[in-house]
């Protein structure tokens, strides 16, 4: 692999940064236990908060931005997958998980079950109890050494009497990607038992070049059973700056939503806006960029696996920049602690993500290679010593 200017990132340097994942994680460790790049933010981004700092643009953002944010992602879901969202269609607030939430309690009663694909992604977990909903779990099944949706399985629950089942589109945190006959199966089961889908595709645009991602509410009759929700935040690596997109294309929902107080659907930053509108018309050479160099660690890690830890289970994602890791094989109750107490990197806790996550952890591979090296290495000094 040629050099890349993301070779040259440097510990010291990222230990400067103030984010959940350089001010959580012990100083002496190397974190790599949250869904966050260490790649520069991409230039028209960069140019267009810049902007903001010259002009003090640092008000509150509209109430409704859904016509421009709804634009940019329109002409990005065009170009990328050919999806036609309508930007009167969409709902702009502050982050993908504040939309799953309206959407659960606009949409579910309390106690109705809601259908989640575990393991899953904790907040998931975390949202569906908290909104006094059910959770029922349909575990993926890993076939042929990779995961995959358990079809019947979900129909079963559907039938059982499900009312949401809030889909993770790429899948966080397998990288799983969902085929458009699958996402075709789902819209059916929907439509028959009437279950609600809430599909996060918050990690669609990282979606590596050999596997199609297809937007769920580009499927056909989609718009009838589904809600969409995403944002420019994983991608482009700007979570902090707080914004989302729900889209949903049957008029009575986007009505439910609208009607919600003003004050429940609030919080999208006026800099969110703005760099999410710049990701999605300025940032896909950015993106292409990122995605090539992501390619190459998610191969990189399975070298560095199979020579440091042939023992560890790990297929190389379809999507996302995270590495679930099967560490059974090394007995260990909390593979995750041990890592950390023992080698000094803080991975996920694979139970947090439910319970098949048990015995696995959650890697992000998201740095340079030199640092992505040292964590493997590291680990493999702490599970060997275990």
């Amino acid at each position: 692999m040629s050099s890349h200017p993301f070779d040259a990132i440097t510990l010291d340097d990222l230990r400067l940064r103030t984010s959940i994942k350089w001010r959580t994680a012990p100083p002496d460790a190397l974190p790599s236990f949250v869904a966050e790049m260490d790649y520069p933010v991409a230039e028209p981004i960069r140019t267009r908060l810049q902007r903001s700092l010259e002009m003090s643009d640092f008000g509150y953002a509209p109430y409704d931005p859904r016509v421009q944010v709804g634009e940019a992602l329109a002409a990005y879901a065009q170009a990328t997958w050919g999806w036609s969202v309508d930007p009167e269609h969409t709902v702009v607030l502050a982050d993908v998980m504040r939309g799953i939430e309206l959407c659960l309690t606009t949409f579910a009663e309390p106690g109705d079950q809601v259908v989640v694909n575990t393991p899953i992604y904790p907040p998931f977990l975390g949202a569906i109890r908290d909104c006094g909903r059910t959770l029922v779990e349909s575990p993926l099944v890993w076939r042929d050494g990779g995961p995959s949706l358990d079809l019947d399985d979900l129909a079963a629950k559907f039938a059982a009497g499900a009312r949401v089942y809030l889909l993770c589109h790429p899948h966080n945190p397998s990288g799983l990607v969902l085929t458009a006959a699958e996402l075709a199966r789902i819209v059916e089961l929907a439509e028959q038992y009437g279950v609600l889908v809430v599909s996060d595709e918050v990690h669609a645009p990282l979606t590596y070049p050999e596997t199609a991602c297809t937007p769920l509410l580009k499927v056909a009759g989609a718009d009838r059973v589904a809600v969409a929700v995403t944002s420019a935040s994983k991608a482009w690596n700007i979570p902090g700056l707080k914004t989302a997109v729900v889209v949903a294309d049957d008029p009575a929902r986007h009505q439910a939503l609208l009607d919600l107080p003003v004050r429940t659907r609030m919080g999208a930053s006026i800099l969110g806006v703005h760099a999410n509108i710049a990701a999605w018309t300025q940032g896909a050479a950015w993106l292409a960029d990122v995605l090539g160099y992501l390619d190459g660690q998610r191969r990189y890690l399975a070298e560095l696996l199979a020579a440091e830890l042939p023992d560890a289970g790990y297929t190389v994602p379809a999507a996302t920049y995270l590495g679930w890791l099967d560490l059974r094989a090394y007995g260990l109750d909390d593979p995750a602690a041990a890592i950390l107490e023992r080698g000094r990197v803080a991975v996920s806790n694979g139970a947090e993500f439910g319970e098949p996550g048990i015995g696995w952890v959650r890697l992000n591979f998201a740095t340079s290679r030199a640092l992505l090296a040292d964590q493997v290495h590291r680990m493999a000094k702490a599970l060997r010593t275990g």
